[in-house]
C-alpha cells in the first residue's frame, strides 16, 4: 500500500486507549493502536498524536468544581496518556518525543512548533499533551490547532463509531452515516463531529477531518492510503 499522505495528526480520545475497561489504559490495547501507527511510519509518514484524557478526567462533568482548575485537572490526564502511548511506541522500535503545552520539563519537551516539525522531519513521532495549555478549549481544538501550526494534511479523528451519523447510532438504529460533508454542513447541522470551535480552525486553515473507528486499529493504516473508510469533512464535499 501506498500513502496518500505525507504529514497526518492523528487525534486519540483517552477512551480508546482504556480498552474494554471503564478507566485508566489498557497497555494492551494501547500496543494493538500503535503497531499501525509503526506501520505508516516505516511507509515514510510523519506522524504528531494528539490524545484525550476522557479516560481519566472530563473536566467539564466535574459538577460544581471551578472549571479552569478542572480543565487543568484534565491537561494532566492527556498528558499521563501521552506517556503511555510514547511508551508503546518505543516498545515497537520508534523515536518519539512527548511535548506538552505546559511546562514539564523532567518528563516532556514544552511544546515549540520549529522543533516538533524537525522531530517529524527526522521521522520521529511527537505526542502532543496538555491540549492546548489553555481551560477552555477541547483537546479536539487542540488536534485542529496543531494541524495547522505544523502543516499537517489531514487530521485522521479515532473515534469508536464508524464515522459521523445525523444522530446517535448507539441510541437509534436507523441513524443514518455520511460518507463525505462539509465544514458548513457540519456547523449549521451541529454534527458531532468535533466541537465548533475545532472544526471553524479546520474550516479557516482548509484541513480536512477524518473520522473512522479505532475499535479495528488498523483502520489507521487504510486511512493513511486514502481507502474509503469513516466520514471525510472538507471545503467542497460532493
Amino acid at each position: 500500500m501506498k500513502p496518500k499522505y505525507k504529514r497526518v495528526l492523528l487525534k486519540l480520545s483517552g477512551e480508546s486507549l482504556a480498552g474494554n475497561e471503564t478507566h485508566g489504559i489498557d497497555f494492551d490495547t494501547v500496543l494493538k493502536i500503535c503497531e499501525p501507527i509503526k506501520k505508516c511510519a516505516d511507509m515514510g509518514v510523519q506522524i504528531a498524536i494528539v490524545v484525550g484524557g476522557g479516560n481519566f478526567w472530563r473536566g467539564r462533568s466535574s459538577g460544581k468544581m471551578d472549571r479552569t482548575r478542572a480543565d487543568h485537572m484534565g491537561m494532566l490526564a492527556t498528558t499521563i496518556n501521552a506517556l503511555g502511548v510514547a511508551d508503546a511506541l518505543e516498545q515497537l522500535g520508534m523515536q518519539v518525543r512527548v511535548q506538552t503545552a505546559i511546562a514539564m520539563q523532567q518528563i516532556a519537551e514544552p511544546y515549540i512548533r520549529n522543533r516538533a516539525v524537525r522531530h517529524l522531519e527526522k521521522g520521529r513521532v511527537v505526542v502532543f499533551g496538555c491540549g492546548t495549555g489553555n481551560p477552555f478549549f477541547s483537546t479536539d481544538t487542540a488536534a485542529a490547532l496543531r494541524a495547522a501550526e505544523i502543516d499537517a494534511d489531514i487530521i485522521m479523528k479515532a473515534t469508536m463509531v464508524d464515522g459521523v451519523y445525523d444522530c446517535d447510532p448507539k441510541k437509534n438504529p436507523n441513524a443514518v452515516k455520511y460518507d463525505s460533508l462539509s465544514f458548513m454542513e457540519v456547523l449549521n447541522k451541529n454534527l458531532q463531529v468535533m466541537d465548533s470551535t475545532a472544526a471553524s480552525l479546520c474550516k479557516d486553515n482548509n484541513i480536512p477531518i477524518l473520522v473512522f473507528s479505532i475499535n479495528e486499529p488498523e483502520n489507521i493504516v487504510k486511512a493513511v492510503c486514502g481507502e474509503p473508510i469513516g466520514t471525510i469533512v472538507e471545503e467542497d464535499s460532493l
